[in-house]
């Protein structure tokens, strides 16, 4: 029997248990992506030379993969999820290959670009996948588990890539995503089926297209670079935020105008969502921006050994991982979001403010007790964002809407970190001449630069050669130096305290924002309406139609003159459903 599917939710369970393995293991492969290459670089910049281009070795993947995300959300609602999928999962396993074959430091930044947009497209898709597969009542257990894979393989990125550094070769942290790659690429083409889009064919919106990455590259630049790399009040920083503006207010004007715009910028008018994408930006600035500076913390002010985030943010993602499933199976069991997602933003503030209180005398325990704590918070709180929004709006947005979540939570997560960054910074330098013995300021311009920079706490090897030339300035050298070190531990502290506070002052914002997420009861069936239906392509199946679309209003698509599909061969409460 032939069945019209409009939908990956009319797949039997097997089918759909096989959709949510490959998605499960794309997401796996970018999350051990964005981390396998911290642990390598040093192998890397001593193979390929280069050390003044490395940072573009994480900025050029960066740019890249967040310039894509909403792009693809919106071209999948257009074309069709697969083709995209399948074509991000393909070239991040090229990208990858690329990578591992670079004869210098300049072709390992192109294909890291490549890279990036593989990795894109995959996480754009990746949660738009699982609102095609569940409906939002069922959704929430998936949302988490997803999320809870992503945060596994962050943590063992870096600690898959120490060991193949260490024990084979670092371009096998690149070669290691074929084999990964590739089976994700047959269980794709195998166990999802293509879904195309039909009736009338609606025009790409070129103008948006091409304005949207004018908009986002100069942004994400300028926020990279400001307060660490140039000033912020700098020429080339404020050219950037310049050229960001004047591009927005020309997507702004195109979009407006667009008969399908990239962006649909009336989606803001639904509180929801709009509710939603702010807390998102807000809680990604908050998040990043504290959890790239914990392992400094551990490190750099306890003395920690761990030489990869990993291992020091460990506890956190474990957290993290376990709210955000347990927060799923609640959401499922409730059918309802909204105090779940409060709860979790509550959390986080308390987190921040409990690190900002964190100095030398601080025991490690305290330390991975507020990291699990924020990780609670983070695991309540994010995965509900992205279920909200697809739960509020109509199916024929579940690409773009899921995609715009994700932008800007990375848009969010460079912000943090720049501004987090520039606060610890400013503190550092401040603190240190301060807590500096007298005897320091004689000390030769060469060990003082070195001193000045926090950099050396973080490396036993860094401090070992700074011990040698402390002692060779004589008998007194090696007292001066565990004063020089205590006093460059206690200004590090102080310094991430208070970037710490300005964290817990914007997720407190994020909480008052929060507190006004509308509670719209989650929806049993897939689509608002048969209306909304993108596409059907037939498939063998014996099987009847889901609930999902037997409960959904049948003549509403019609009423507003929408040409879906009408679904086949299916039985419902109400009796037969409509013949194709």
């Amino acid at each position: 029997m032939t069945q019209q599917v409009a939908s990956l939710s009319q797949l039997d369970r097997r089918r759909r248990m096989v959709v949510v393995l490959g998605t499960m293991l794309a997401l796996f492969t970018v999350g051990m992506d964005q981390t396998l290459v911290g642990t390598a670089l040093p192998r890397v910049v001593a193979s390929l030379g280069g050390l003044g281009l490395f940072p573009w070795v994480f900025t050029a993947f960066m740019v890249t993969s967040t310039t894509f995300v909403p792009l693809v959300g919106k071209l999948t609602d257009l074309y069709g999820r697969k083709p995209f999928y399948m074509a991000g999962v393909a070239i991040l396993v090229v990208g990858s290959a690329l990578c591992g074959a670079s004869r210098n430091m300049e072709e390992l930044i192109a294909f890291r670009a490549i890279q990036g947009l593989g990795a894109g497209a995959v996480m754009s898709i990746a949660f738009t996948v699982i609102g095609d597969l569940f409906a939002p009542a069922e959704r929430s257990k998936y949302v988490g588990l997803f999320t809870g894979t992503f945060a596994t393989a962050s943590i063992l990125g870096p600690l898959i890539g120490g060991a193949l550094t260490d024990y084979v070769h670092w371009r096998w942290v690149f070669y290691v995503n074929l084999p990964i790659g590739l089976v994700v690429l047959a269980v794709l083409a195998l166990g999802m089926p293509a879904l195309r889009p039909i009736g009338q064919r609606r025009p790409l919106d070129w103008r948006g297209f091409l304005l949207m990455p004018a908009v986002i590259v100069p942004l994400l630049l300028a926020f990279s670079w400001g307060g660490d790399k140039f000033g912020w009040s700098s020429g080339p920083v404020l050219g950037l935020f310049a050229g960001a503006a004047l591009a927005l207010v020309a997507f702004t004007w195109a979009e407006l105008r667009a008969e399908e715009p990239a962006l649909p910028l009336h989606l803001f008018r639904n509180p929801v969502f709009l509710v939603a994408s702010l807390v998102t930006v807000i809680i990604g600035v908050a998040m990043f921006g504290a959890i790239s500076f914990i392992p400094l913390f551990v490190q750099g002010v306890k003395g920690a050994t761990a030489t990869n985030s990993g291992l020091v943010t460990m506890p956190l993602t474990l957290a993290m991982a376990s709210a955000s499933t347990i927060g799923g199976q609640v959401i499922a069991r409730m059918g309802r979001y909204r105090w779940v997602t409060v709860l979790g933003l509550a959390v986080v503030p308390l987190a921040m403010f409990m690190f900002s209180r964190l100095d030398q005398g601080s025991p490690r325990l305290q330390v991975t007790l507020d990291m699990v704590m924020l990780g609670i918070g983070l695991g309540l709180a994010m995965p509900p964002l992205t279920l909200a929004v697809q739960n509020a709006l109509p199916h024929r947005f579940l690409g773009v809407s899921t995609s715009a979540i994700q932008f800007l939570r990375q848009i969010g997560a460079v912000m943090g970190v720049a501004i987090v960054g520039s606060q610890i910074n400013a503190a550092f330098a401040r603190e240190l001449p301060a807590r500096l013995p007298a005897e320091a300021q004689s000390l030769p311009p060469s060990v003082l630069a070195v001193v000045q920079q926090r950099d050396f706490l973080l490396s036993r090897e860094a401090l070992a050669g700074l011990q040698q030339q402390f002692q060779a300035l004589g008998p007194g050298g090696e007292s001066l130096f565990q004063q020089v070190v205590e006093a460059a531990r206690g200004a590090l502290a102080t310094a991430i305290g208070e970037g710490f506070f300005v964290a817990f002052a914007i997720c407190i914002s994020a909480f008052v924002v929060g507190l006004f997420l509308k509670e719209v009861p989650l929806r049993r069936s897939l689509l608002t309406s048969l209306g909304d239906v993108e596409g059907a392509v037939p498939l063998a199946s014996d099987g009847p139609v889901p609930s999902d679309l037997a409960d959904a209003p049948r003549d509403e698509g019609r009423q507003r003159g929408g040409t879906g599909p009408r679904v086949a061969e299916g039985t419902g409460p109400g009796g037969p459903a409509p013949a194709p």
